[in-house]
Parts: structure tokens; sequence; C-alpha cells
């Protein structure tokens, strides 16, 4: 049981102007002439765009097509995400899409500032409009320090968030260390979000002090969760739910573990699940935070 590596799908090689140095964070949406794969990519500046490519089919070698323009770009000075936007999620609900997205602010004493926000699109996920120009969640309470990197399901008319919580940051040789950890959110639109600081993962020891982005999935009888921790690096974590609340975390059936060399052997990161013609598969990044491109693995079960 685990995952097929079937090669890579995307590989950023400046195909448009706004595809630079990264593919990251891929999130896949069904469109009628195949799969469109929501990723970012870095500009000159270090700085990241939101935009997509289209895929023939999920196969590694398919012609892939890449759009013209970011679907979104850095916001205006001294906004949230004026820094960059970095890839989440795209959920399609009642004809519209609406893409989650980690907007990045620079700091002085921390080197970064990370919160949510919310772009909607109208036409299919051609273009994409900002819900507003302050974050979707900004830091509360139970969020002192950052959020980012949500992964949202709708289920019986119940929005279910996934994503990143900060706990601190502390001191080291190297400059200041980020932590955070995953936390659940609920929303009956979208727009509004509760969060009370419900924990679904934490730290398995002492070494780890990062989650990447999660995905989630239901399937009939349970929630499965697959993400990215690190420690040195980042490796791919499962965890499995009855209710997307209280999480068992099952790191060794996350079915993919890094290979001896190539362009994933040194990170596994940002897994994006997806099921489409009867076939489970897994979109995620490799070496250098998807500087690498995007790769494809296929579950046997």
């Amino acid at each position: 049981m685990g995952w097929t590596r079937r090669g890579r799908l995307i590989v950023p090689e400046g195909q448009a102007a706004w595809v630079g140095t990264h593919a990251a964070l891929p999130s896949l949406l069904d469109v009628p002439d195949g799969h469109r794969v929501y990723f970012s990519s870095r500009d000159a500046e270090n700085r990241s765009h939101i935009g997509y490519a289209t895929v023939r089919r999920l196969t590694a070698g398919s012609p892939v097509t890449f759009a013209g323009t970011p679907v979104l770009s850095p916001g205006t000075l001294g906004a949230f995400d004026d820094a960059g936007v970095t890839m989440s999620c795209v959920v399609p609900h009642a004809d519209r899409l609406f893409l989650f997205y980690t907007g990045w602010a620079l700091g002085v004493r921390v080197p970064f500032y990370l919160h949510t926000g919310l772009a909607i699109s109208d036409d299919g996920g051609d273009t994409f409009q900002r819900v507003s120009a302050a974050p979707l969640l900004d830091r509360v309470d139970v969020d002192p320090y950052l959020n980012a990197s949500p992964w949202v399901l709708v289920d019986g008319g119940v929005w279910h968030m996934w994503y990143v919580s900060g706990t601190g940051w502390i001191e080291t040789a190297a400059g200041p260390q980020h932590r955070y950890h995953l936390k659940y959110a609920q929303s009956a639109d979208g727009l509004r979000w509760t969060r009370t600081g419900h924990v679904c993962l934490d730290y398995a020891s002492a070494d780890e002090y990062a989650f990447g982005r999660p995905c989630v999935v239901k399937d009939a009888d349970r929630y499965r969760m697959w993400f990215c921790v690190r420690g040195e690096r980042y490796r791919l974590g499962y965890a499995e739910s009855a209710d997307g609340l209280t999480w068992q975390r099952r790191d060794d059936l996350a079915g993919l573990t890094a290979p001896a060399e190539g362009w994933d052997a040194e990170m596994t990161a940002y897994p994006g699940v997806h099921d489409a013609g009867g076939r489970r598969a897994l979109l995620y990044n490799g070496n250098g935070y998807g500087r690498t491109g995007i790769g494809l693995a296929e579950w046997h079960p």
C-alpha cells in the first residue's frame, strides 16, 4: 500500500513571464480539456505569484500549457501580501471558485509574517479577485503569530479548514526560527471563520518545528490527511480522523519516502491529493521547496 512515483508533471523553465524559479504548492482542478494545476512561482525579486498550467492527462510527459499571466500577484505596498502570494487550495462552490492562499509580508525582528487570504473567480478560474485587501484570517488571540496554508473542504453545508498556525519564534545561531503546527477552523459561508484554537496535529518530537500545507480527503469511512513536517528537512506525514477534529498520526502510512538520489531526494513536501477517473493521484514538490518542479504519484491500495 502506498504511492508509486510516475515522474515529474511540471518543471518550471520560464515557459511564461510569471514562471520563474519554482512551481510550488500544487492544487488540482478538473477542467473540460484536462486538469488545471494551480501553483506558485517566484520572480526575480523572489516574490511568489500564483498561476496555473493545464495538462491534458495526469501522466508524466503529458503536454502542458501555461497561462500567459498569473491569476494572483503580490498585493499593494504595505498590504499583508505585498511580499508574495503562495498557493494553498482551490475550492469549487456554487459556480464559483474560492482560491485560499498565503500572503507574505517581511518583518524586522522576525523574517516574515504570514496571513491567510481569499480570492474568488466567477469565470471558471481564468481570473480571480481578492475579497478584501485585508487578510481573511488575521492574527487573533488563538493565532497570535501567523496563520497560513489552509486546506478547505465543503461538506453538508459546512466549510472545514485545516491550517498552519504559529506557536512562536525561537532565537537560534542562524537567527529567529519559526514554529508552527496544524489547527482547525469552521465556517458557514467560506468568508467568516470561527477559530477556537483547536489543534489537529502537534509536534511529535523535539526535532520537529514546522508543518507545511496539509491536504485532507474525506472518504466513506474517515478523513485522511497528508501533510509535510520538518526537522532537518520536509518529509511527508499522514493522519486519520473519524470527525476531522481528532486525528491519529500514522506517518508510517504516508506512502512516499525520499529516494536515494534525484530531484526529490532531499525533500518531499506540499502534498495535494486528488481523485479523478477512478485514480487517486498525488502532486507534490521535491528539493528546494518547489524549485525542481511538481511530481506525480499514484495510489495503490
